[in-house]
């Protein structure tokens, strides 16, 4: 069995995901056993899934609905009473009705006071609530957002029509490994990173397509994206791909002398 061409027919993926019928995973787990490669590439393809899910996940934000709800339903203080004893016969009346108006003023004030304190306090909540809202509306739309890009990225691994080609590490980058997924019909090519380190500034990854001998630019990247990039079209008739290190912004030709991964275009 042809190992690089059953990798790229993207079985293993479809393997992966459980889109294979009973008959279909039976054959692919007979492959598994005969062939350690096929197992490795499996782990690979397993581990590249698992980082596009990740790449989801959002951590939610405490409530503040109980604090809230515990300001409002407090419970409402009590008025003081304040005695009024029956005034002696020698006590004017004017000086009575003034001593009322008092006390009274001194409640409704005091009364007046705590529920102005009280309704600083429900403000404050119900606009902390707000605000906490409308972050959790913004993590929303994040997660769709990252839903929307894997969906994206797995229709295209699993596309049986794009050709996935993987660039193994050369020896000036021995543990570096990156696929391309190219569509010789459309010339639509992605590029997956699985292990490339980190670049200066000055510097950036540039992807190329080897046709009839001669280097066809595909673009650059740097080295910290998660999921599928978008490169330039390449026409059919690539041979191999390779990913070589530059100045920024690229060059017309490539250095060989930095070349990090490359892989040969397995046709089934």
């Amino acid at each position: 069995m042809n190992v690089e061409a059953y990798i790229s027919s993207g079985i293993l993926e479809a393997y992966a995901l459980g889109e294979l019928t009973g008959q279909e995973r039976a054959e692919v787990e007979k492959n598994l056993a005969l062939y350690p490669a096929l197992q490795k590439e499996l782990a690979l393809i397993e581990e590249t899934q698992e980082k596009l899910l990740m790449n989801a996940g959002v951590q939610p934000r405490a409530a503040v609905k109980a604090k809230l709800f515990a300001t409002i339903d407090a419970r409402k203080p009590e008025a003081k009473v304040v005695e009024l004893r029956k005034p002696e016969s020698s006590l004017p009346f004017w000086r009575m009705a003034a001593a009322a108006s008092i006390a009274v003023a001194i409640i409704t004030s005091y009364l007046a006071f705590n529920y102005w304190n009280k309704w600083k306090s429900t403000e404050n909540s119900l606009t902390e609530l707000i605000a906490q809202n409308q972050r959790v509306a913004q993590d929303y739309n994040t997660v769709n957002q990252r839903l929307d890009a894997i969906e994206k990225d797995l229709k295209i691994t699993n596309n049986p029509a794009f050709n996935r080609v993987v660039m193994k590490g050369t020896p000036n980058s021995p543990g570096s490994l990156a696929s391309v997924y190219w569509n010789e019909s459309t010339k639509e090519v992605y590029l997956s990173i699985q292990e490339m380190k980190e670049l200066s500034q000055q510097n950036q990854y540039q992807l190329w397509a080897i046709i009839d001998g001669k280097p066809v630019d595909a673009g650059v990247f740097d080295g910290n994206f998660a999921g599928l990039v978008k490169m330039k079209q390449i026409p059919s008739g690539a041979q191999t791909f390779a990913v070589t290190i530059e100045t920024r912004g690229g060059k017309a030709s490539p250095t060989l002398e930095t070349m990090q991964v490359v892989g040969n275009v397995v046709k089934g």
